[in-house]
């Protein structure tokens, strides 16, 4: 598992794995999975984005980088979010990497609530690049965000079980 903490990682990657088995088959999502996509280069930063998205200091994306190259810029764009009151919001961490010129079409995004409504435990998200996945894990039971580089699944997607749509 890579990180960019230092400290004893508190969820290992099979763990964030199984996490996200056991919530897409526990009725967690209710999307069906997206479409297996392409490896392509990714996208250069939006033309909405701007200098407040993103941080503004320290690690930068780096477009031709791998995984592991951009994974300290993904874990301190869901860091932003996570230190905000839209910390339990999926929809924020994907419109943040968005502006922080992560290409949206390589996302995934599980669910925020349960089919009972009650706040998910996890929330995880994805973003496919260079033919790797930059996963994060966020929510009322992960104490931090947690960032690491994991392969694709069979069938190129980064996340186990059913996703939501991300069509805004």
């Amino acid at each position: 598992m890579r990180r960019t903490d230092p400290r004893p990682a508190r969820l290992p990657a099979v763990a964030v794995t199984v996490v996200m088995g056991v919530l897409a088959g526990s009725g967690c999502a209710a999307a069906p999975e997206p479409a297996p996509a392409t490896e392509s280069a990714p996208a250069s930063p939006t033309a909405s984005a701007t200098a407040t998205d993103a941080p503004t200091s320290g690690p930068a994306l780096i477009p031709d980088g791998s995984a592991d190259d951009n994974l300290p810029y993904f874990s301190a764009v869901i860091k932003g979010v996570w230190g905000t009151d839209q910390s339990v919001q999926g929809r924020s961490y994907i419109d943040a990497l968005v502006a922080a010129g992560f290409p949206k079409a390589e996302m995934e995004l599980t669910q925020d609530r349960t089919t009972v409504d009650n706040p998910a435990d996890a929330i995880q998200f994805s973003v496919r690049w260079r033919g790797e996945c930059l996963v994060g894990q966020v929510g009322p039971s992960t104490p931090e965000p947690t960032a690491v580089v994991l392969p694709q699944v069979p069938g190129g997607t980064c996340l186990i079980g059913q996703t939501r749509p991300i069509d805004w």
